[in-house]
């Protein structure tokens, strides 16, 4: 496997990484709608069915997927009231309002930076498609 740079310059994956590599343990947290669903949930309760509603591209299979990925690992609570239908609750752990102020840095990014992202696109698919032989 290659070596993943860490902000410091370092392997993500080295010496004193702990048990579980933090590349996936980010894997986890950047993929399928993780970092929209723990912001979501860090604001207090929030069921499934509003979840679903407020997560934009996430189907409802990968968004239970996720929701029970990030239960695993310790970044959700789930709690189940016994109504008919059942009504199932979300909640952040104190692991995942710890990781919310990174997450909002991260996402801050990405809006700050997605025009200068969009150009750089632009400019890389005219120079592919100006190499590339007709």
């Amino acid at each position: 496997m290659g070596v993943t740079a860490s902000p410091g310059g370092g392997s993500l994956d080295g010496p004193g990484a702990g048990p579980i590599p933090p590349r996936e343990i980010l894997d986890k947290i950047c993929g399928q709608g993780a970092i929209q669903i723990i912001l979501a949930a860090s604001d207090g309760p929030i069921r499934f069915t509003e979840m679903e509603r407020t997560i934009e591209g996430i189907s409802r299979r990968m968004l239970t997927l996720t929701l029970r990925n990030l239960e695993r690992d310790g970044l959700l609570e789930r709690r189940v009231y016994p109504t008919v239908p059942p009504k199932v609750e979300y909640q952040a752990t104190p692991m995942a309002l710890e990781l919310r102020e990174a997450l909002i840095t991260l996402t801050g990014w990405a809006r700050r930076h997605s025009a200068g992202v969009a150009a750089a696109r632009e400019r890389y698919d005219a120079r592919q498609a100006a190499a590339t032989p007709t």
